[in-house]
């Protein structure tokens, strides 16, 4: 089936091959490509500064009135090509654009990395086959490799989930197939151009560096031993199945003593006792939404905001305590009929003995194992839900200034009220806990449901 595609996009990165990519588009009649149309330092190419008839200076104020007049062109296919670090400013209008062809172009990373390096040191960016490559060679610099590769990567993945979510698809290309007229051909069918029969690649650029990697790099042993510290598989990485959480606003509680102190308490932690230390500080605000907290943040400069972690351990004892001693009946039945945690009747609950807890608090966190991994049916209530995660919903409004521990609460928080200007009251009472959480069994436990707290904050030892 034809696309009906009347534009098209190149999502690629620097010494990917997309120059010789945009010279095979740009022999095909009523085909063109407009270079890096969006690269903050020219205007599609080195050394312009116009494009349409708009500046750097117009484009730079208003880019999507270059998109616009780069797209206004009917019974054409117009495009352009797009980096990571281009204006991020026209990135929606292009992905919600349905008519718009997303083409990705990848290359291995070490040699594009490598070639970019070799190209900034020469000055030969382009190479036809009259002109001569001037040989050199590059030293592989671990922590801008690692930079860079992680820009890229995350950029990529930002175009894949934007596709997939959209239900879109792009055509994705590697650096090899850019020279293989079949799949030239195939491209340009893609995006509708059927009544081509065949499409060869441009003959007008050679490979620059067509020499192996260990010619290429001074340091060529070094970047072998920096590059086998790499996880390309991922083999180390935890899964993470849990849904995305929203900034949970209206939770938070602010205190207008000093300059101002804004809470943003993390369920199943010391909440209250947060609460009551900001409460002697003075009166307290809280019910807020979006644009609310934005009007006390520009009403308090200088404020400070935090929230509190609390070691895994006890937080999913705080959930189970909650579960066998609140007003959820229906879901301490789904637990005994469907998530394998035999609570006892609900007449029985507040004659559990200590061993008998433990007992279930540990079919407990085995839950919360499955849980929290997308093996259950059940969703992921807050109470429970990972920190990290929770700390990441938070960010999608406004990160916290302080990621204080409870253990730590005497001290810091001290510390944060006078940062404020204010007087900091009493510290806060020690919360009782089981003395069976310190077994080992439990630890384990709670070590595999919150695997990715225990990593990201470095929970470990005792609770």
């Amino acid at each position: 089936m034809t696309q009906a595609f009347q534009r098209f996009v190149i999502f690629a990165e620097m010494r990917t091959g997309s120059n010789l990519l945009e010279g095979t588009l740009n022999a095909i009649k009523r085909v063109t490509c407009h270079g890096e149309a969006f690269n903050p330092y020219m205007m599609g190419w080195p050394d312009k500064a116009e494009m349409k008839g708009i500046t750097m200076a117009e484009r730079d104020e208003n880019p999507h009135r270059l998109l616009a007049a780069i797209f206004d062109k009917p019974n054409h296919l117009p495009g352009f090509r797009y980096f990571h670090d281009h204006d991020p400013r026209v990135f929606d209008a292009i992905m919600d654009d349905r008519a718009c062809a997303k083409i990705v172009l990848t290359r291995n990373p070490v040699e594009s990395f490598i070639s970019t390096g070799l190209a900034r040191a020469t000055n030969q960016w382009k190479l036809n086959e009259t002109e001569k490559p001037i040989q050199t060679t590059v030293r592989f610099d671990t922590g801008e490799f690692t930079q860079v590769v992680s820009e890229v990567e995350e950029f990529q993945l930002k175009v894949q989930h934007r596709l997939q979510t959209s239900g879109q698809s792009g055509f994705w290309l590697g650096y090899e197939d850019l020279r293989d007229a079949e799949v030239m051909t195939g491209l340009l069918h893609w995006l509708g151009r059927t009544d081509l029969k065949k499409v060869d690649p441009a003959s007008d650029l050679v490979p620059q560096n067509p020499r192996e990697l260990a010619e290429k790099v001074s340091n060529f042993d070094e970047m072998q031993a920096a590059l086998a510290k790499f996880d390309p598989f991922m083999l180390r990485k935890i899964p993470n199945f849990e849904p995305r959480r929203g900034a949970a606003v209206p939770s938070f509680v602010a205190s207008d003593a000093g300059k101002g102190l804004i809470f943003m308490p993390i369920k199943g932690g010391p909440s209250d006792a947060v609460t009551g230390w900001l409460e002697g500080l003075g009166a307290v605000t809280g019910d807020f939404n979006q644009n609310s907290l934005r009007h006390w943040k520009r009403d308090h400069v200088g404020h400070r905001s935090f929230t509190v972690l609390r070691h895994p351990l006890r937080r999913a004892w705080a959930a189970f305590s909650a579960l066998i001693s609140g007003g959820n009946a229906e879901l301490r039945d789904l637990m005994r009929q469907t998530h394998r945690v035999a609570l006892p009747a609900d007449g029985e609950l507040a004659t559990l003995d200590e061993g008998r807890k433990a007992e279930l608090f540990e079919a407990f966190l085995d839950f919360l194992r499955r849980n929290l991994n997308g093996q259950t049916s059940l969703q992921t209530y807050p109470q429970w839900a990972s920190q990290s995660e929770i700390l990441a919903g938070f960010a999608r409004f406004g990160a916290p200034d302080m990621v204080l521990r409870e253990a730590d609460l005497d001290r810091d928080l001290g510390f944060l009220a006078h940062s404020v200007g204010a007087s900091a009251p009493d510290g806060l009472k020690d919360e009782k806990f089981p003395a069976f959480l310190k077994d080992q069994p439990l630890r384990a436990a709670a070590k595999k449901a919150y695997l990715r707290d225990y990593i990201a904050f470095g929970f470990a030892g005792q609770p």
